[in-house]
């Protein structure tokens, strides 16, 4: 257990580094290889991995990450959790948590 917990500790400490929190550098925050960054309504930056092969995302915020699997969607790709939905087509995209679009007129930014 403790080991788990360390584990923990250590991936969120090395995320907070994607959404500018782990460095005070100036640069830009860095993202994994299998990431992309997208702006939307709001000034919301959303971040999703994509993993090579994989039937599922991560979505990647400032205060969580978790994990979506791919369903059936008439257009686009779409993948869900039961709760909370992300939707994409092209270089756009949308969160909804519930009922609320949390991520709204999501674009893609060039890496």
């Amino acid at each position: 257990m403790k080991r788990l917990a360390i584990v923990l500790v250590a991936t969120l400490v090395a995320g907070c580094s994607w959404f500018g929190m782990g460095s005070n550098t100036g640069s830009a925050p860095q993202l994994p290889a299998d990431a992309v960054a997208y702006q939307c309504d709001q000034g919301k930056r959303l971040v999703v991995r994509y993993p090579t092969g994989a039937k599922y995302v991560m979505v990647m915020l400032p205060d969580r990450e978790f994990r979506l699997d791919q369903t059936v969607s008439g257009s686009g790709i779409r993948y869900s959790n039961g709760r909370t939905t992300l939707q994409s087509k092209g270089d756009e995209a949308f969160l909804e948590e519930g009922t609320t679009t949390t991520f709204a007129n999501c674009k893609q930014v060039a890496k």
